[in-house]
């Protein structure tokens, strides 16, 4: 049965949620609060079954065309020499870096153009109120922001962890985990010394460095200090650069050029990390799916291969059966033991990969020096990016069109 189904959210869990509800034939909308598509973003992985979903919807080639060519990871020293080093052409399969490096625009763009003529897209709206779904009705009223108001079979909810229309239907049921970590995520102009390594730096009083090469031209650094959060996240912009200015002024390595080139840039991200820990996913014809639903953060490495899954996972059981409630309790039971998995990330790793002393950093750096030797670097990179289970896809048909 067909169902006509509005997504919010036209990232990489919105677009391809689309794009899976419209290969089987759904009458899709997405909404978007942006007013166009956006693009940019930092550096995500896909991973295991992440893989297999792209692969299912003929895409995983095309996804591997526009990596990053990332080529490994290093962790390095003031003078930038190489303290220890996982390269891919080194190792048997993934490790911090995976086969399939890309940047979070270009995989949700690459969604975007699969899922767009199946489906209708809205840039520039938002939900403002839905109606019917706590009770047995067979509709949702959503009222968008311009006042308009529609019927739909069922509602996707596939906005960022701080979904406001999660918070519509879902008011306080987020039950956050803090993990510690304050983040900075921005564009700077690539130099000729730049290679192709993600090269990580650690200063002391628990603060790292980050560059990594692109596709584009340009690299993405990352500013990151493990700390207890005190609400950073809600400050404005130039509070927030000002806050990482003074906390990065000291910090050695390639600090200045980035704090410079943090200045001049206008793709500035700025978080404090945490998970989102719902006890339940759906109210009667309203779901959650990526991040609205699980944000594991960027410490689990998982977070595009779980949009990815869930993507398929919703609209595979959506197809199985012509009831909406049975395919969204059978939803959220194939997907929670990865979910779980996924966020079982523990805080005391943050503290391990930002030492606070110069000590630490020389104990951490010696540790995966060891690790990165052979034999044991195959081993070593399997710890650092060690998969979670996952739903067995073979359930699921293949979409007819």
């Amino acid at each position: 049965m067909s169902h006509r189904i509005l997504i919010s959210g036209a990232s990489i869990a919105g677009n391809a949620t689309a794009s899976w509800l419209g290969r089987y034939g759904h009458d899709v909308m997405v909404v978007e609060r942006a007013p166009k598509f956006r693009d940019g973003g930092q550096n995500i992985d896909v991973r295991g079954v992440g893989r297999e979903v792209l692969e299912r919807m003929g895409l995983d080639r095309k996804a591997l065309d526009r990596g990053t060519g990332e080529e490994g990871t290093a962790w390095v020293n003031a003078d930038n020499s190489i303290a220890a080093r996982f390269a891919n052409k080194e190792l048997d399969g993934d490790g911090p870096t995976a086969e399939l490096e890309i940047l979070r625009g270009d995989l949700a763009g690459l969604l975007y153009e699969d899922a767009k003529s199946q489906v209708t897209y809205r840039f520039g709206t938002t939900i403002k109120c839905i109606t019917g779904s706590a009770h047995d009705t067979d509709r949702v009223d959503v009222t968008f922001d311009d006042g308009e108001t529609e019927a739909f079979d069922l509602v996707v909810v596939a906005e960022g962890v701080g979904s406001s229309t999660r918070e519509l239907m879902f008011a306080g049921e987020n039950k956050p985990r803090w993990m510690n970590l304050t983040i900075a995520y921005f564009t700077i102009p690539r130099e000729p010394g730049d290679d192709r390594l993600w090269r990580w730096y650690n200063a002391p009083g628990g603060r790292s460095i980050s560059l990594r090469p692109d596709n584009h031209g340009t690299m993405r650094a990352n500013l990151a200090i493990q700390e207890v959060a005190h609400g950073e996240h809600e400050w404005g912009r130039e509070k927030q650069k000002a806050y990482m200015r003074d906390r990065f002024a000291d910090a050695g390595w390639q600090a200045d050029r980035i704090l410079a080139g943090m200045d001049t840039i206008d793709d500035f991200y700025f978080d404090v990390l945490r998970q989102v820990r719902m006890d339940r996913w759906s109210s009667g014809r309203v779901v959650l799916t990526g991040d609205a639903a699980w944000c594991a953060t960027p410490l689990a490495g998982i977070g595009a291969t779980l949009s990815l899954t869930g993507a398929c996972v919703l609209a595979g059981e959506l197809q199985r059966t012509d009831d909406i409630g049975t395919a969204l309790t059978a939803y959220e039971a194939a997907m929670r033991p990865m979910v779980d998995d996924g966020q079982g990330v523990p805080k005391f790793g943050t503290r391990l990969m930002h030492p606070r002393s110069n000590i630490g950093i020389k104990l951490l750096h010696g540790t995966l020096n060891v690790a990165s030797k052979p034999p044991l670097r195959n081993l070593g990179a399997k710890l650092l990016s060690n998969p979670p289970k996952s739903p067995n896809l073979s359930r699921y048909p293949a979409p007819t069109n």
